[in-house]
């Protein structure tokens, strides 16, 4: 996901500061890493250098100034064409759990252990992300909350696959079976 499409997104409805845009990608994603102030503030910077979003007003208080943006037409027209675009599917299946599963099998780590620790890390977050889903009445927040659950329920079928397979093998650190 590209920061810069969904915060034109969140601007698309209409104007906002950068502290409205932050809460709201929050929101619109519960189960996603937190959006950064600096990345906010970065990636809002870049987009009024190519004009896809403007400034409309400076709002002056007690706190802080606040800068509040609104999309371009160029803005919108970047983001309908973004919209647009199927997304593919990652090319690459390396994330960092199968990076790690990988780099522990082929060093000998035990193996029993470490799956297991991943599973219960895994069914840990499930849970977590299931009660929370279950409060959850926002629809995109909801669907957010499906997608990464079933993801992490793809994981956790893999580990069992990765179990089942390994069995009783060892790996040396080369990376041969015996």
């Amino acid at each position: 996901m590209g920061a810069s499409e969904v915060l034109l997104g969140l601007l698309a409805r209409g104007p906002a500061h950068g502290y409205e845009l932050k809460a709201d990608h929050d929101a619109w994603f519960p189960s996603a890493k937190p959006l950064a102030f600096g990345q906010v503030y970065a990636t809002l910077g870049r987009l009024e250098r190519d004009a896809l979003v403007e400034t409309v007003e400076v709002q002056t208080g007690s706190g802080p100034e606040r800068t509040v943006y609104a999309i371009t037409t160029g803005g919108r027209a970047a983001l309908d064409a973004w919209l647009g675009q199927a997304e593919g599917p990652a090319e690459h299946a390396a994330d960092e759990l199968v990076r790690k599963t990988v780099t522990a099998l082929r060093l000998g780590v035990d193996q029993a252990g470490f799956l297991a620790r991943q599973g219960e890390a895994h069914l840990a977050l499930m849970r977590r992300l299931t009660r929370e889903r279950e409060t959850t009445t926002e629809p995109g927040a909801r669907l957010a909350l499906d997608h990464r659950l079933l993801h992490l329920d793809a994981d956790l079928r893999w580990l069992e696959e990765t179990r089942a397979r390994v069995g009783d093998t060892t790996t040396t650190t080369d990376g041969e079976q015996r």
